[in-house]
């Protein structure tokens, strides 16, 4: 998942992304760290080596850092959450990566080891400046300088231009030999390239073509950032996708794309809440029928996503009061006939009366109305209970049964055995017969 790298900046289309950190706890005791484990990405995305972050929680906590380039392990000693360690890196780049002036983290640091500066600039504005050395990271960022900064690769640069130019002279016409080998020849030019056309594709498909491309790359784009809305912005966004699917009449044969858009969102448990709000009306009968396959895919062996079918339900009734209140029993029981609520669900629904999405009077009213249904369920389970119990019965009874076999008979002869009757205790003696 990323996030942008100037989080103040809330355009989801913004286009400096960075992978959000990721922490992992390891070891007990005083031995207890936290490995971030994607700090290279990190760190790659902001343009600065991974060691200058990582040292920088250091100082910020006032921990102990531990680096080993060779299998990406940076380490910070001691229990750190990793929300906690990514709120600190927005420190870190409003410090160290962005720029004063534009605010985008397009710059480069500049380090002089012996003049102890650290100089700042920005390839989006032109801005160049000397960064504020107060900080503690400084003192490590001026005795590591990063291998990419310009003064220092150009320092290193003439030092071996002078070194190549000693050997050279030393060496004679090694100099003029070197000179050639490094310019390369000019690639030939074909004469095919001038019949060639540069120009952009303007047809009405190669334009459509083109538009789809960014339309996917901006969908990929929102993948991420919608997962981090809140859960009430993330519900709109769900409501509105079945809203568009229902006005443009593309809803009958949607109920894999709406289930897909609300485990993209997150919000498939209040699916059935919203999908009741915008499919049911006065004739929910017909539409439990009609919509019946978009329901189970939310609501199979799911007890929490029933729930909120029930709430949206209510919500159903509370709109067409006058059509539905009278016909709770019945709308019930084509719910339950259609495998859209289990009966466990039901009955903890009807012990307690909740103002959660309707009034507490016409909760009541509703609960009132759907008493009958609810006894009507219990009497069915207990019947089925007490035919269950019957049947063991019977079972116990078909082992009193004993096959025996005749050799003067052709055919099997099933004979009942009843069990043998303890006799009587001759001991026992009537004492009145004395």
């Amino acid at each position: 998942m990323s996030v942008n790298v100037n989080r103040s900046v809330s355009d989801q289309f913004y286009r400096y992304k960075m992978p959000r950190l990721i922490a992992k706890v390891e070891g007990k005791g005083n031995g207890i760290k936290t490995v971030i484990v994607n700090m290279v990405d990190v760190a790659k995305a902001l343009n600065r080596p991974p060691t200058y972050p990582t040292k920088f929680f250091g100082c910020e906590l006032g921990a102990q850092t531990q680096f080993d380039s060779k299998n990406d392990r940076y380490i910070v000693n001691g229990s750190h959450e990793a929300n906690k360690l990514q709120d600190m890196l927005d420190g870190f780049i409003r410090k160290f990566v962005l720029c004063p002036e534009c605010d985008n983290p397009e710059t480069d640091l500049h380090v002089n080891p012996k003049k102890q500066t650290i100089g700042n600039s920005c390839k989006a504005c032109g801005y160049r400046g000397m960064l504020d050395t107060r900080h503690k990271l400084c003192t490590f960022i001026l005795k590591n300088p990063p291998e990419s900064t310009e003064g220092g690769s150009a320092s290193v640069k003439k030092e071996k231009e002078k070194k190549n130019r000693k050997k050279d002279k030393e060496n004679g016409s090694g100099s003029e030999a070197g000179n050639q080998e490094n310019f390369d020849a000019p690639n030939p030019v074909d004469g095919d390239d001038d019949d060639e056309d540069w120009a952009e594709e303007t047809t009405e498909e190669a334009q459509r073509r083109r538009m789809e491309e960014i339309s996917d790359h901006a969908k990929n784009l929102t993948l991420s950032e919608d997962l981090e809305k809140p859960l009430e912005e993330r519900v709109n966004l769900f409501y509105n996708f079945v809203k568009h699917k229902k006005e443009t009449k593309t809803i009958d044969g949607a109920d894999k794309e709406i289930l897909a858009e609300a485990e993209r969102l997150d919000v498939k448990a209040m699916g059935p809440l919203i999908l009741s709000e915008l499919l049911f009306n006065e004739n929910i009968r017909d539409q439990i029928k009609k919509y019946k396959r978009h329901f189970l895919r939310f609501c199979l062996s799911n007890k929490k996503a029933q729930k909120y079918l029930l709430g949206g339900f209510e919500c159903v009734v509370k709109l067409h009061q006058n059509q539905l209140l009278s016909r709770v029993p019945i709308i019930l029981k084509d719910l339950y006939d259609a495998d859209l609520l289990e009966e466990d669900v039901i009955f903890a629904w009807a012990e307690k009366v909740s103002k959660k999405y309707v009034s507490k009077e016409l909760a009541k009213e509703i609960h009132a109305k759907a008493a009958p249904f609810v006894k009507w369920l219990k009497e069915a389970e207990e019947e089925s209970e007490g035919s269950e119990e019957e049947e063991e019965e019977e079972e116990d009874d078909d082992e009193n049964v004993e096959v025996v076999y005749s050799s003067s008979a052709r055919e099997l002869k099933v004979e009942t055995v009843k069990p043998d009757k303890p006799e009587k205790e001759e001991d026992d003696i009537d004492i009145d017969a004395i």
